[in-house]
């Protein structure tokens, strides 16, 4: 029954160009990895740390380090009960529960979906393609590309100014696709209504996280023509009490929420609350994307393009085709 930390290991992965927010821009992102082994079987989980949360990759593998001599002598299930309340949510929780997911999964001869309890195998799904912030003209040239390679939703990162000028660029650029915007809480001191009204009649149909964290409030008295979707400021399910009222759906990663577990959990708490669920994440290979995909299921909006914002990604990776993301073939 002993789990034991075969590996807790950071790993640096390029970016394909450069990715673009509103808080800067990435060329590279390092993700922590954790290994475990119980039983004779492997697991391993993966988690991106959230910079703007602090936290990063090395400090993420000494939490591994920590706290993997309290679960040595637990099962698979025990130990993920007990990893959440060793651990706050963050990229170490995530792959360390992750990895004990993968590895009860490998112990019991199912796979992660059975587990979980899904009625049946995860198949495609349609995902969105972020464009990165830039120039309206920039944003065009890539959504344009997105496009011709295949993506029909597009997600566009704004930052509260010039945003219709990006919007309408990328509507020319990409007329087809479906377009769904992340605000990255930048909408704070704009006109949230007339903001969400001009993105509406050009077809936009979600608006992510306009507003900071702490603001929610500023949606409260605003009937939009489209949903807003809590992300920053929605991690776990405890949350979900909290901004219920100010959103009409959450942006679900299991780096935020520490994992598959509590994923899980907000999922439901979503749900209960009449909330609509995207499933999202940082970016990442796709050993973190595995239990996302399973989550994903159960997501009106999947936001699964880590992968694909790489410069290369894992062995056996999935699939990225025709807007779609799937299981590796065979």
């Amino acid at each position: 029954m002993a789990i034991q930390l075969k590996s807790a290991r950071v790993e640096r992965w390029p970016v394909a160009g450069a990715f673009v927010i509103s808080r800067g821009a990435r060329a590279h992102v390092d993700v922590v990895v954790a290994e475990i082994e119980g039983e004779g079987a492997v697991g391993r989980g993966e988690g991106t740390p959230i910079y703007y949360h602090g936290e990063d990759a090395a400090g993420c593998r000494d939490q591994l380090l920590r706290v993997a001599p309290h679960i040595a002598d637990m099962g698979a299930a025990e130990a993920r009960a007990a990893v959440q309340e060793l651990l706050a949510p963050g990229a170490a929780r995530n792959a360390l529960d992750c990895a004990l997911w993968d590895m009860e999964a490998r112990q019991r001869g199912l796979r992660l979906w059975q587990l979980v309890g899904l009625d049946s195998a995860p198949t495609a799904r349609v995902t969105a393609f972020t464009i990165s912030l830039g120039t309206p003209g920039a944003m065009a040239e890539q959504a344009a590309t997105a496009a011709a390679d295949g993506y029909r939703l597009l997600k566009l990162k704004l930052t509260g100014d010039e945003d219709r000028l990006r919007v309408a660029a990328v509507r020319k650029g990409a007329p087809e696709a479906r377009l769904i915007v992340d605000a990255n809480e930048s909408w704070g001191e704009v006109d949230i209504l007339s903001e969400a009204e001009a993105l509406a009649d050009m077809g936009v149909e979600m608006i992510e996280q306009p507003v900071p964290v702490g603001a929610d409030a500023l949606l409260d008295p605003i009937y939009a023509p489209l949903p807003f979707v809590a992300d920053e400021s929605c991690h776990t399910a405890a949350d979900v009490a909290r901004i219920g009222a100010f959103y009409d759906g959450v942006n679900i990663k299991l780096d935020k929420a520490g994992g598959l577990t509590e994923a899980l959990r907000l999922a439901d708490a979503a749900d209960a609350a009449g909330l609509s669920i995207m499933v999202g994440c940082m970016l990442c290979t796709s050993l973190a994307i595995a239990p996302a995909f399973v989550l994903a299921q159960r997501a009106r909006w999947v936001d699964l393009d880590g992968p694909a914002l790489l410069g290369r990604d894992r062995d056996g990776g999935f699939e990225f085709r025709e807007g779609r993301i799937g299981p590796p073939a065979g």
